[in-house]
């Protein structure tokens, strides 16, 4: 772990302009892979022993230091390490999805009420398109991240001065902000056997023509109402397929989409060709409700396509949602109390690191740690004596890094903490006081 750490902060060091903030870049990792509650700058700046909050403050808005190339240092770590463990042959799938910040106000880029799967429905926050990379066997990370900017945030050039958006900025649709990142990967060296996506992603013809046009295989989520032109020249949708070609039970297998936290998750599947050599509908079917969900396929001339092959690359989308849970759960990935369209990158971009960290130290252990028995063969069979260990995950390697380090602040170091933040509340409280004044004048003239 402590070797991942050192070698990954090598990796960042050229990134910064001055040793200030690289040693602050450094303290920021650290306090994020802690066990703090809370990670925001009044949090990180105590926790790493800071009097004020001031150079975390600055590290995020305004030091020197290039942000871009410190998420591609994280992605080749991370990719490097994936692959220095996974068995030869085994899958590696780029799983694209977002994930959303509950914020308050209007004053922070990007945010406006809509559509937040942390929020269960309509909510004011702000979205994030990531990258995940995703090795079968050995773990996964993320790798790549653009936040989504409304259109009528970048064309007001008073909200995009003061939420600091770049002056080259263009709006681009999630499903454009995933052919930057696939660019940014693909420039960096990472290889793909397949990109796997949810509806929003499927949904994008410019995404499916870029990575086609690319030569890249991919398995992405559509709705039912998703057309397609099968054999002869008929054009049905997703729905439509599965009423008229996929009625009878033998047109369906049941397999595995990959482990889940209480075993394999298992469904019924089907595939069925398309009028385009390289294009298939894949279906999977819930087998207790039903339930379908209905993927795009298109896999390159000359590459292996089978049913087995394309579930497995179904199944490894699903990690990105650990990915985002353990990244908001442990690591702050979403308690960033920042405004600015850069300041919430670099805020993303170290908790990216310390993710990587942990990942890249939960797949070394994995050959190591994993000691399970073998799955049962019949419903009678006996437990085994010893069940064994399932691998250590980011979780637990994150547990074990906190226990082994010691860490204690000074009782004076508190005590100016509890001053300084009661300070700042008065101080808070004049200014809104004053506010409140201000405000009740203007009415009354």
């Amino acid at each position: 772990m402590q070797w991942n750490i050192e070698e990954l902060m090598s990796a960042l060091a050229p990134m910064f302009a001055r040793v200030e903030p690289r040693l602050q870049a450094a303290k920021y990792v650290r306090a994020v892979l802690s066990d703090l509650p809370k990670r925001n700058g009044w949090t990180i700046a105590e926790w790493v022993g800071d009097r004020s909050p001031d150079a975390t403050q600055r590290l995020l808005n305004r030091a020197s230091w290039d942000t871009a190339g410190a998420m591609s240092a994280i992605r080749r770590f991370a990719v490097a390490r994936l692959n220095d463990v996974a068995r030869p042959g085994s899958l590696s799938v780029g799983a694209l999805d977002e994930s959303g910040q509950e914020k308050k106000g209007t004053a922070t880029a990007g945010v406006k009420r809509q559509h937040m799967g942390c929020a269960g429905g309509i909510d004011n926050g702000i979205n994030t398109v990531h990258l995940a990379y995703v090795r079968a066997g050995a773990g996964h990370a993320l790798i790549a991240s653009r936040q989504w900017i409304p259109a009528e945030q970048i064309t007001d050039p008073v909200k995009a001065i003061t939420t600091g958006l770049p002056l080259e900025l263009t709006f681009r649709t999630k499903g454009e902000l995933a052919i930057d990142l696939l660019t940014d990967a693909w420039s960096d060296g990472v290889r793909l056997n397949y990109v796997a996506g949810d509806e929003v992603y499927g949904a994008c013809t410019q995404l499916r023509t870029f990575v086609e046009e690319n030569g890249q295989a991919y398995v992405l989520r559509v709705r039912s109402s998703f057309a397609l032109t099968l054999g002869g020249g008929t054009c049905l949708t997703c729905a439509q397929v599965v009423a008229k070609h996929l009625k009878h039970k033998r047109m369906w297998t049941i397999r595995s989409a990959g482990d889940g936290s209480k075993g394999e998750r298992t469904y019924a599947w089907a595939w069925i060709a398309t009028a385009s050599p390289t294009h298939y509908l894949l279906v999977r079917k819930h087998r207790m409700t039903g339930e379908l969900a209905f993927h795009y396929c298109f896999v390159p001339e000359g590459q292996p396509v089978t049913l087995s092959r394309l579930v497995a690359a179904a199944g490894l989308r699903w990690p990105i949602e650990e990915m985002f849970e353990f990244g908001k759960d442990l690591f702050g990935l979403d308690q960033s109390q920042v405004r600015l369209y850069g300041a919430i990158l670099r805020h993303t971009v170290l908790v990216m690191a310390a993710l990587a960290i942990c990942a890249a130290s939960a797949a070394a252990a994995r050959c190591r740690t994993d000691t399970q028995a073998p799955p049962p063969t019949s419903p009678d069979q006996r437990p085994p004596e010893d069940p064994g260990m399932v691998p250590l995950t980011i979780a637990e390697i994150k547990r074990l890094l906190n226990a082994t380090a010691t860490h204690t602040l000074s009782l004076e170091h508190t005590a100016h903490w509890s001053a300084w933040r009661h300070r700042h509340q008065a101080r808070a409280r004049w200014f809104h006081r004053r506010a409140r004044l201000a405000t009740a004048y203007t009415q009354l003239s």
